[in-house]
């Protein structure tokens, strides 16, 4: 499934590692519609802006993910979880969703992306 032209919201702190996903998912030819680095950013644009998927750092500057998670899954968008403290991090009313293990290659953001769009 091509991810070309998918819409999509990141929630990362580091800023090395958003830097290096928004290129990932620009050669995949996604558009990166907004990014956030802390929870009340997150919240705030996950409720107000329009894209077709997010993409989810489990501990954003030592805070859960866990009330954006929330959000998306009320607004009925689709989203993946990216963690480099395994699945048990993830919130546990998520943990059944999809996470990809950092560090991550493109064709790990093209496959999660591929399958979240697809449910």
């Amino acid at each position: 499934m091509s991810v070309a032209g998918t819409r999509v919201f990141i929630v990362e702190d580091e800023a090395l590692i958003l830097f290096n996903l928004q290129d990932m998912l620009e050669e995949l030819g996604c558009v990166v519609v907004a990014s956030a680095a802390r929870i009340h950013d997150a919240l705030a644009k996950a409720g107000s802006q329009s894209f077709d998927a997010a993409i989810l750092d489990v501990n954003v500057a030592g805070e859960r993910i866990d009330p954006v998670a929330d959000l998306l899954a009320n607004r009925g968008i689709p989203f993946f979880f990216v963690t480099g403290y395994g699945r048990q991090s993830m919130p546990a009313a998520h943990r059944q969703r999809l996470a990809v293990s950092k560090p991550y290659q493109a064709d790990d953001l093209r496959t999660a992306l591929g399958a979240v769009l697809a449910e």
